[in-house]
């Protein structure tokens, strides 16, 4: 979290565009929204994208998208949601229909355990770049607490639980250990304040 996942990947979706090339974003079902959603990072940049269910095929419904206009990318937000056939299916869309597809997600849950779509990821990409960020001890941030209101670790609950900067944090291996296992209390993200036209001019 926090390192800028979504707004890379909606770099790349302009990049494309700014070719005159057409990028086909997919992001999974969130609060049990369907069809075409709205995807948008932390700094209020966004794109349309469409939501597939956790069973939906992917490599049809790339070729749907296809009969509609040509397809130059695929990019995939939150990746860690997908399924392992799923995975297989994005890679059947590079080897047989020739078209790039960038996944973009976390590796880790807040216990620490791999994400099913992450491990599948790791297994059949071809490439894999990990996107950083930093723990609020100023180390490298690899891993992911799910922390209640008052900044302690919930070691317990589904995998998945919609939330932001209130209800995860992203820290270092050392700090992971330290808060879930050792009891310490983090730090949550406060939302940073939103600049006023006086503050813009003055940039």
């Amino acid at each position: 979290m926090n390192a800028g996942k979504t707004t890379t990947l909606l770099q790349s979706a302009w990049n494309y565009r700014e070719r005159g090339m057409h990028p086909f974003i997919l992001t999974p079902i969130i609060n049990n929204r369907e069809g075409t959603v709205l995807v948008q990072s932390r700094i209020g940049l966004s794109a349309d994208a469409y939501a597939f269910s956790d069973d939906e095929d992917l490599l049809r419904v790339v070729e749907t998208q296809l009969d509609q206009q040509n397809v130059h990318c695929v990019l995939v937000d939150e990746a860690q949601f997908l399924s392992k056939q799923q995975v297989r299916q994005l890679s059947d869309v590079v080897d047989d229909l020739g078209i790039p597809v960038l996944t973009y997600g976390l590796r880790t849950d807040f216990r620490g355990e791999l994400f099913p779509g992450s491990q599948a990821l790791l297994a059949w990409a071809d490439n894999l770049q990990e996107l950083k960020t930093i723990c609020h001890t100023g180390k490298k941030a690899t891993m992911v607490v799910r922390v209640d209101e008052n900044g302690y670790a919930i070691k317990q609950g589904a995998q998945v639980e919609i939330g932001g900067n209130e209800r995860y944090v992203s820290v270092s291996r050392k700090e992971f250990k330290a808060v879930l296992y050792g009891g310490k209390k983090v730090k949550v993200i406060d939302q940073p304040e939103k600049e006023t036209p006086a503050k813009q001019q003055l940039l």
